[in-house]
């Protein structure tokens, strides 16, 4: 027989912030933060993995929103860009015009947030691989690609 399972309510750990929210087992991760908490920022591109503009952390680590179901984020952390609060990367982002439509600017700034601090000292191939998860119908990537490693440590 069919098992139809009800909404339960869960606590996850959004932007440092333990929140209860109430979901249905198949509710994605991206559909959560946007239609229960109000967390707008990861957007809805593609649905299916290959735009990255649902992008957030999980654990410190990139994750397409759209392909994580909720409950895989039970005991984790997640951030997403409302939580980024003024970090290096946003500032890099408008100083070196690594924006311009904006609807993928959240999942690129997770990318780049998270790039700068588990690969601090990141070469060119490596910033180029990191940056391949997201798609941008409007810049050429330079100017993103200028924007993280004006964040970068440089060796010296």
């Amino acid at each position: 027989m069919l098992q139809i399972l009800n909404p339960t309510v869960i606590t996850l750990n959004i932007n440092g912030e333990n929140r209860d929210v109430m979901v249905k087992p198949s509710h994605t991760l991206l559909y959560t933060l946007r239609n229960e908490l109000g967390l707008t920022g990861a957007k809805p591109g593609c649905e299916n993995g290959d735009c990255g503009a649902c992008t957030v952390l999980v654990d410190d680590w990139p994750i397409k929103s759209c392909l994580m179901l909720t409950v895989e984020a039970i005991g984790k952390k997640v951030l997403t860009v409302e939580g980024l609060k003024n970090a290096p990367i946003q500032k890099a982002f408008v100083e070196n015009f690594g924006f311009q439509c904006g609807y993928c600017t959240s999942g690129f700034l997770m990318v780049c947030h998270s790039l700068s601090k588990i690969r601090p000292s990141a070469e060119d191939a490596e910033i180029q691989d990191w940056l391949q998860s997201n798609l941008c119908r409007c810049t050429g990537y330079e100017e993103i690609e200028d924007a993280v490693k004006s964040i970068l440590v440089k060796d010296i």
